[in-house]
């Protein structure tokens, strides 16, 4: 923000340093100093910083301060009922392999419990959970295996229940619903509660109610109650006005943490596939998984290929479970590792070990943010500052009062010894306090670190319609300080809506691709089974009678193709046998299948994948004719191929097969499992390109992702060629750059380079192509180690490392994986690298709003601080009472925050660099613009506390009501003064702070209503704060003295600022000051 930004970003250390400043680290601070609020990231911090800066905070209010930060002593309760919970699941396992082991020895056949009837379906809820929570294979093959419970909960196997509304009903009815009970946020009551905690608050609470009690005493009901009475009620409006901004706040954070819950799957229902949300689950249900799924529910294999799940989350163990006939029990909440099944849903939500976790440990811990912390620290700095000054005020008074040289208004001496009565002096003791204490209240900024929480809560409902879900709050600040982006290129930077464009048949293109009337009997049938059977995809009718296709964006029109080439899905699956899977993944870049016909011996392994990887394993092709022709003559021809095609920016997939005798085939379940299919001597089918255009916008959003400052390199799983031609299409590449390494370099490439070779050519990578996930996390931490904050786009399940090591890990909405969403911190709801873009916006508005709020918030505490000492030293008496400073400060505080943090991002935010993380939160221009409005204020006003009655011509209405007019006017010219000012905090930089006032309602809704309030408070509620009517004469002096702030403003932005952070001046004494302690504690 200063014109020292690019030197601050460049200063910015590796996450976890702690040598840094206060407010910014990296300027070559004293080594011995350890700062506990300096936290660059607090996605993986220790416990042990965590709780070091909740010590070191000055907290007056810890229930409401630390309300949104993560609550260690919960967390620690959290993990160890996962661990008897987990525990639990180990011992029924340890149970039922001892007594598998028993009926081996023994004799298999113990008897189970016949199924009770269950209203319509023939088997109870106790006895399927019951062979759930036990894995009971006995009871399941009693039951008659997965065919015969499926009719006993009336389902079939191939095409599920039918779904419509009742049948639903009725099974939620008999078996439970896919929720478990969420335990209920706090109630408006507890916000209440916790906002009446304030220490200063008590404190005022108790002074008001003595003072209500001495002035009912001294000068009876009907007079005496006003000075208690008005504190009294300030106070609570603080307390109820504070309330409801928090309780709104939770209630959004509420919204937020159900709509991450509400996890989207697949179902087949009446043998379609549909996309139903997870509490839609239920016992019944057949669920496809895939690599990357959550298992969504308690559940019984039907069938799989290679079928592997992590159960981590339920045992705590990091094992893979392979999933078969022999152990076909699915656990809810674990994930999909590898391969591909069906499952059967034979328990739903409480009636689930995962249910109950949930359920027990439902209620969110809370999280915090590296700038809450950061603004922990300056509102301890701050604090402290604010205390020392209200001491030093108590004590002046104190002493000036029992001197005798404090007058009342009238000009009478407040004390005289032997003469004053006892309440006089304690009702003077009780006032002085009081004002002591108030000054606390403005003093220390109890909402500021909160204004963190405000802005983010605001700023994540609105990327919700920007299409961005945060699941970490961290994430979305930590966006603004992004360097690099690191994005997939499928579906992110394209549309993800693939056709196959190109077609080549043996070394023959077709024209059109979609001409099966051009391929030999032969061709056609192996083509159809290969697209047929090897897939994760689906062919089928849909409600209204049209063919629809299903499965990944790749799979979806290599099917398409086939069904246009004249393939009937079905009759082809049905007449050939699945043997074996091996599922694609993205480290392998192919997938493969071993089937054999029903009618004859021969087994086909068909392969599909990276065109040039297949090509490599093929020793021969089928021509026109049908007949096999070797291929090494024609090897350069189809490379040849691939590259036009690719430089097309097309996606080459190869399809191919070979044949296999079937006495080569494992014929034992669990060899078959194990068995790895072929993938030698291939003979080739068929070469397709498809298409995926570029998202539109996507130019405009890279363009202004450089002009920020932030460098986008696309990383994907194509071939170079591709890579190349998309990134030039979407702009990562200008059209004269240089494309040879490392500009645009191999995943394989990047991965063998040594250590350091990797560090010197990463900051120059901008495509890199046939990555594997492990190159894509070998980026980002070698990225991370030169400094630079990386947002990582992914969506496999491979991808997950890398997301979890980035600063900032973005999975994608639709095409991601579970695997993906859960170690990411924001899902791009949409998979548009525009929506990218934007919440880079958003970070970048988080940051700036606090930097408005703090500057506001920071003129008030100097100005009311500087007032009220000089005033109480010269002369005995503060200008602004308890009431009013607490109507100042629900200004300051509360109302403030929230005009100030929901202002909306603007495009100019993007015309600078990314803020380093460790860059001071108070810049030079803020400390400039700052320091001017405090000293006009504070001379303004003590101008008219020392010779008020002088200028305003108060001499002729007698010394009493003089003071009060003097007093009135001081206090509204402060107040109008703090409205004007709210204003200019909007645009720190720039000469016009009007610009989009109209777009922020909630700005102009408080700062109307802020000024309604004054005019009320002076003409009408002056009894309760010490304050006279003030003539229109009076009013145009105090807006015209509030409105030079305006003007005042716009020249100070002429004044130039020096480059070298003032905070760098401030915390020097600071840090020196703590190393001398460290040094001499450790000596």
């Amino acid at each position: 923000m200063t014109t020292g930004n690019e030197a601050a970003a460049h200063l910015d250390l590796e996450t976890g340093d702690s040598s840094a400043g206060v407010d910014g680290g990296g300027w070559g601070s004293d080594p011995d100093f350890s700062d506990p609020f300096d936290i660059a990231n607090t996605k993986n911090a220790s416990h042990e910083s965590l709780k070091r800066w909740r010590q070191a905070a000055l907290v007056l209010n810890a229930s409401r301060r630390f309300r949104y930060t993560l609550d260690l002593k919960k967390d620690e309760e959290q993990e160890k009922r996962r661990r008897m919970i987990r525990a639990h699941a180990q011992v029924i396992r340890a149970a039922l392999l001892f007594k598998l082991a028993g009926q081996r020895a023994i004799v298999l056949g113990t008897t189970v419990a016949p199924p009770s009837p269950n209203g319509d379906y023939e088997i109870g809820l106790e006895q399927l959970a019951s062979m759930n929570r036990d894995h009971n294979i006995t009871a399941l093959q009693q039951y008659g295996g997965v065919k015969g419970l499926a009719e006993m909960i009336k389902t079939d196997v191939e095409t599920g229940i039918y779904g419509d509304e009742n049948e639903l009903a009725r099974r939620k009815s008999a078996f439970g619903s896919n929720t478990y009970p969420v335990k209920k946020g706090r109630s408006f009551l507890r916000f209440l509660w916790e906002a009446w905690q304030d220490l200063t608050l008590i404190i005022l609470i108790i002074a008001a109610v003595a003072s209500l009690a001495l002035g009912i005493k001294t000068e009876g009901l009907e007079e005496g109650w006003y000075d208690g009475g008005s504190i009294t009620f300030a106070v609570l409006l603080v307390i109820f006005v504070t309330a409801t901004s928090d309780y709104r706040q939770s209630l959004q954070f509420q919204n937020l943490n159900e709509e991450k819950r509400n996890i989207k799957l697949e179902v087949i229902r009446g043998g379609r596939r549909d996309k139903v949300s997870i509490y839609e689950i239920v016992v019944g249900d057949v669920i496809p998984l895939k690599i990357g799924d959550q298992v969504p529910a308690d559940g019984i294999l039907i069938s799989g290929h290679s079928l592997a799940i992590d159960e981590s989350s339920m045992t705590g163990e990091s094992k893979i479970v392979h999933k078969d006939h022999k152990s076909p029990f699915f656990m809810s909440g674990c994930k999909v590792a590898d391969g591909a099944g069906t499952m059967m849903v034979t328990g739903v939500g409480i009636n689930t070990e995962w249910g109950l976790l949930m359920a027990s440990i439902s209620e969110d811990t809370g999280e915090e943010t590296p700038l809450q912390v950061r603004l922990n620290g300056v509102a301890t700095f701050i604090g402290i500052v604010g205390l020392t000054v209200a001491l030093f005020v108590l004590i002046i008074l104190l002493i000036r009062f029992f001197t005798g040289t404090s007058k009342n208004p009238d000009g009478s001496v407040q004390f005289v010894h032997g003469e004053t009565s006892v309440s006089e002096i304690v009702d003077g003791v009780i006032h002085i306090i009081t004002a002591a204490v108030t000054i606390v209240v403005v003093a220390v900024p109890e909402g500021l670190p909160l204004a963190v929480t405000l802005t983010l809560a605001y700023s994540m409902k609105k990327m919700m319609a920007d299409k961005a879900l945060v699941r970490r709050l961290s994430a979305c600040e930590t966006m603004g300080s992004a360097t690099t982006i690191c994005s997939d290129k499928t579906g992110t930077l394209t549309l993800n809506q693939m056709t196959v464009v190109e077609a080549y048949v043996g070394k023959q293109k077709m024209d059109p691709p979609e001409d099966g009337a051009q391929l030999h009997a032969t061709i056609s049938s192996l083509l159809d089974e290969g697209l047929a059977q090897n897939t994760s995809g689906s062919v089928f009718l849909s409600k209204e009678g049209a063919m629809e296709v299903s499965g990944s964006p790749t799979e979806k029109a290599v099917l398409q193709w086939g069904v246009k080439l004249g393939m009937k899905f079905d009759v082809v699956k049905s007449e050939s046998i699945v043997l074996h899977v091996s599922p694609f993944n993205s480290t392998k870049k192919r997938g493969g299948v071993a089937v054999r016909g029903k009618t004859g011996s021969q087994v086909h392994i068909h392969w599909k994948g990276a065109a040039e990887i297949i090509l490599a394993s093929c020793s021969q092709y089928v021509d026109v004719n049908g007949s096999l022709q070797s291929i090494e003559e024609e090897k350069e021809l189809l490379k040849d191929a691939i590259n036009d095609m690719a430089s097309k920016s097309l996606r080459c997939v190869a399809i191919a097969y070979r044949t296999c005798e079937i006495d080569t085939v494992p014929t034992d379940e669990e060899q078959l499992s194990q068995w790895t299919l072929p993938d030698e001597d291939l003979v080739l089918l068929a070469i397709v390109g498809i298409k995926d255009p570029c998202r539109p916008g996507v130019q405009d959003a890279v363009k202004l992702c450089q002009h920020a400052g932030v460098k986008v390199r696309m990383v994907t799983g194509d071939n170079i060629q591709t890579a190349k031609a998309i990134a030039l299409e979407c702009g990562i590449l200008a059209p004269d750059a240089d494309t040879s390494e490392p500009y645009v370099i191999e995943g394989k490439t990047f991965r063998e380079m040594s250590e350091k070779e990797r560090e010197h050519i990463a900051s120059k990578i901008s495509v890199m192509a046939r990555s594997s996930p492990t190159d894509k996390l070998l980026l980002v931490q070698t990225l991370r180690k030169q400094g630079e904050v990386v947002a990582v786009t992914g969506d496999g399940t491979n991808d997950a490392p890398a997301l979890h090591e980035a600063d900032i890990g973005l999975s994608m909405g639709i095409q991601g994986t579970e695997v993906a969403k859960e170690s990411s911190d924001i899902i791009i709801l949409d998979d548009n690298f525009a929506s990218v873009v934007k919440v880079v916006r958003w970070g970048r508005s988080v940051y700036a709003n606090i930097q408005k709020f703090i500057q506001f918030q920071l003129t008030v505490n100097v100005a009311a601080l500087t007032i009220n000492v000089v005033a109480a030293v010269s002369s005995g008496d503060v200008p602004l009472n308890t009431v009013q400073l607490l109507w100042v400060n629900l200004i300051m505080d509360t109302l403030g925050a929230l005009a100030l943090a929901t202002e909306p991002p603007t495009d100019h935010l993007m015309d600078r660099t990314p803020v380093g993380r460790r860059e001071p939160l108070v810049t030079n221009i803020m400390w400039r613009n700052l320091i001017i409005q405090a000293v006009y204020q504070i001379s303004v006003l003590l101008v008219l506390n020392f010779s008020g009655i002088t200028i305003l011509n108060l001499t002729n209405v007698g010394e009493e009501h003089g003071n009060m007019v003097k007093n009135t006017v001081i206090f509204n010219t402060f107040v109008l003064c703090q409205i004007f000012n709210e204003v200019n905090a909007r645009k720190p930089e720039e000469l016009n702070v009007f610009t989009g006032v109209t777009k922020n309602p909630l700005f102009t809704g408080i700062v109307g209503s802020t000024f309604i309030l004054q005019i009320i408070i002076i003409n009408f509620l002056g009894k309760f704060t010490s304050t006279v009517r003030l003539d229109f004469q009076l009013w145009v002096v105090c807006l015209a003295i509030s409105i030079v702030s305006w003007p005042l403003a716009i020249a100070g932005k002429f004044i130039p600022v020096p480059k070298t952070p003032l905070a760098k001046v401030f915390i020097r004494p600071y840090q020196s000051c703590i190393a001398a302690r460290n040094g001499s504690n450790s000596t």
